[in-house]
């Protein structure tokens, strides 16, 4: 793998680490070694309650394992988590590449998902088919079923909407000493405020995938794995550091 970063991948909520199979797919034909984690509450530790120390927690394992310095990807709540980390461990991430969370999550946002979170809890299924109506109409086959193969944590949603309540994403963003790429999807209902979120770094780059929904890395696999990749050999040879000339 010579010097290739590597990366660790958070998912959204309710999904777990399956919806990156597509990514984890092509990493692995490139040689690059990468971590895809379940964050508390969901997939494989959805007995456990979700907070952010937790799940900060969870990156920063799979950062150690990775050998103390990696690239970080995340969408929506991912992503968010992904800032946050970033926020708190800049010297452990080498690059940051988010998609789906380019709004300030304070309770104006918050109390609105947990308003309808509460009416769909009262449903008799808890939302179930609700949920995956709305998986399978904005995405293609595959990916709902790599969205939906870790299964479905629907409860998670009210502990997760109050606890991001107290995350600052953009003092976060403030605090990046590596490069931040905001990857979204056109028809993405987070990118209201994306152009704010790509100034603030001091390295920011801002990029919209065409004809994608919320769950952009589903949506358009092959492009977001492209726009990954590149983003990864850019941050390679930041971290080689200048050729020495001849």
């Amino acid at each position: 793998m010579g010097n290739q970063l590597p990366v660790v991948l958070v998912h959204s909520a309710r999904v777990s680490r399956t919806m990156w199979r597509p990514q984890l797919e092509a990493l692995h034909r490139s040689g690059r070694e990468a971590f895809a984690v379940d964050l508390p509450g969901h997939g494989q530790r959805t007995r456990e309650r979700f907070t952010v120390d937790g799940s900060i927690a969870t990156i920063d394992e799979a950062v150690m394992r990775a050998g103390g310095r990696a690239v970080v990807t995340g969408v929506s709540l991912g992503g968010y988590l992904g800032i946050a980390y970033t926020g708190r461990h800049p010297e452990r991430v080498a690059g940051l590449l988010v998609s789906s969370c380019s709004t300030v999550t304070d309770r104006s946002v918050t109390d609105a998902w947990l308003l309808l979170t509460r009416l769909i809890a009262r449903l008799p299924d808890q939302g179930a088919w609700l949920n995956q109506r709305a998986v399978n109409l904005s995405l293609p086959p595959q990916g709902a079923r790599d969205a939906g193969a870790g299964g479905f944590a629907l409860d998670v949603m009210v502990d997760m909407l109050t606890a991001m309540r107290h995350v600052d994403p953009l003092a976060d963003l403030r605090r990046a000493t590596c490069p931040v790429w905001i990857v979204n999807g056109q028809w993405d209902h987070f990118r209201v405020q994306e152009r704010t979120f790509a100034r603030v770094p001091r390295d920011g780059r801002l990029m919209r995938v065409r004809g994608a929904t919320h769950l952009v890395n589903l949506a358009r696999p092959v492009v977001y794995s492209r726009v990954l990749l590149e983003a990864l050999e850019e941050v390679d040879a930041r971290e080689a550091g200048p050729t020495p000339s001849g």
